[in-house]
Parts: structure tokens; sequence; C-alpha cells
């Protein structure tokens, strides 16, 4: 027998394993139902083990499944990275990066110009999204997310600190003065559905966890959160170093400097296959200098 099982076979079961889904899967490839099934049968016949346990119409993993599914990864990956660099014209590279929206706006883009000189040949794709990386439909060559996770089949390494401050416009103040904590009673709060419990943090560690804010605003994207404080509508718990250039120009004030409330580092999440990749080892490292420069500057 040979050593190699069929391709699209593989190809259907990295996308039912990823998705968890035979019906998702079979929508993403534009195949039936029938057709992921079938394809699937026949690698689990072709190998002699069951990738997937099935109950009620659903479908998951079995353990031997998902040890399977990281080294599927790595080998499309390895395919889908070696083709990529064969197509592109006088070794020219194009990076695919997944970011968090309000990273990729406020921190990552604003800098991308001074990689972009340093690297011309280096082209770009900026992808956004919250989504787990496990859960991603579309390939990346870096994925910026908080940390560190559980991603097998990923090189990760933390290399931006974060930590949260209540952040609002110069002209909410001249309405109602922040001078405490407690004062924050006075003020509408801007909540986002991404970070549901990040005001309850802060407050518990401010000492008045029992605050109750004169109103709240609920956004489904914290960088709607955080334009809402940028227009005046309330005050956000904002994220530094990552705001500090909106401080730095005037659309947003900290009037409170404690308590610091450290939260998860950002992480580059990198596929294991790609790892020793010129242009992604060039972006990441770039990433950690960007990084190291912020804590030798004054912030807020």
């Amino acid at each position: 027998m040979s050593t190699y099982p069929p391709l699209n076979a593989l190809r259907i079961f990295e996308a039912a394993a990823r998705l968890e889904s035979f019906s998702a899967a079979a929508n993403e490839l534009f195949v039936t139902h029938g057709a992921v099934s079938k394809q699937i049968k026949q690698l689990e016949d072709w190998l002699g083990v069951k990738l997937f346990e099935r109950a009620g119409g659903r479908v998951r993993l079995t353990d031997t499944g998902w040890r399977y599914l990281v080294q599927v990864q790595d080998g499309l990956d390895l395919i889908a990275n070696a083709t990529s660099q064969l197509l592109q014209p006088d070794r020219q590279r194009r990076l695919t990066i997944n970011s968090t929206p309000t990273l990729a706006m406020y921190w990552l883009l604003p800098r991308l110009p001074a990689f972009r000189e340093r690297f011309p040949e280096i082209e770009f794709r900026i992808m956004t999204s919250d989504r787990d990386i496990s859960r991603l439909d579309t390939p990346f060559d870096v994925a910026i997310r908080r940390g560190p996770g559980d991603w097998p089949g990923y090189i990760a390494k933390p290399f931006l600190d974060e930590w949260e401050l209540p952040l609002c416009s110069s002209g909410l103040l001249d309405k109602a003065p922040i001078a405490s904590p407690a004062d924050l009673a006075a003020h509408t709060l801007l909540y986002a559905d991404t970070r549901p419990t990040a005001w309850q943090r802060w407050l518990t560690l401010a000492g008045v966890p029992e605050l109750k804010p004169a109103s709240t605003l609920h956004f489904d994207h914290f960088y709607l959160a955080l334009q809402a404080a940028m227009d005046g509508l309330g005050v956000v718990l904002g994220p530094l170093p990552m705001a500090q250039s909106l401080i730095d120009a005037g659309r947003l004030v900290a009037p409170l400097s404690v308590p610091v409330v450290p939260v998860r580092d950002y992480c580059w999440v990198v596929p294991r296959a790609a790892i020793d990749d010129a242009a992604t080892n060039a972006f990441c490292q770039w990433l950690e200098d960007c990084a190291e420069r912020l804590k030798t500057k004054h912030v807020v």
C-alpha cells in the first residue's frame, strides 16, 4: 500500500476537523455533504482508524483524529507555502496577517510603514478577527492573539504587554471630573462583548466593586467602544500602550493612573511548518522590536 493517502481526502478531512462539521466543510469546499462523508469514510478505511465520533447527527474528532489533524495541517501548510513562494515573481513574498481588530487599527497599522520601508519586497494582506485561530477559515502566516493559548500545530511567543485604565475624552471631564474611582458613578461606562468582565475586574481592584454607573452602553466590538469614548459618549476601560497614540494626540485622556490592571499579553502565532520562513521571521522579530522600544518610553 502507498504511504501517501489521497490528497483530496486529506483536504476534506482538514476542513471538516477545523470546522467540526461535515456540512460546514461541504459549504466551504463547494461539495455535497455526502461527498464529505464518503471521503472521510474512505480515509478512515485507508488508515484503519476512526478519525471522528458520530452521534446524533453531530461529529467530533477522536483523540487520534486530533493528533492526525495537527500533522495534516503542518503538511498542507508546507505545500501552500512552497507553492506560494514558487508562484511569486522575483522572490516577492506576501504575508497574510490575521490580527484582532483593535490592535490592527491602533497599534499595528500606524507602525507598518516602518516595516515596509525596511522590507519593500514583502507585500501584506491584513485580516482582522477575534475568533480563535483553530476556527479561522483562511490560512495565515502570522496571527496576533492574546495568549498564551492552546494552539497545537503552531509556534507562539508573547511580545506585547498590556494593561488597562479608564479612558475618556477631555470634554467629558469638563462636565464631571474623575478624581477617584468612585467618581465613575456619575458617568456612562462603555462595555464591549469581546471584553465582558474587564470593568468588573478593574472596579474590584479599585476598591469599588459595587459601583453603579449613571448608565452603560454595550458594543459588540471593542474598537466601537473606544471610538464612543473619543466621541464623548462615556468612559472606556482602555488598553495601554495600544491607545497611547490616541492619548498623545489628545483624543483620549487617562484621568486615573491606578490601579494598573495587567491583562494577557499579545502573542505572535505562526504555523509550525512556516517557522523557518525568512519573511515570517522578519515580521515576528519586528513585532518584538516595536514592543521592546515601547518599554523605554513614558506612557500616560
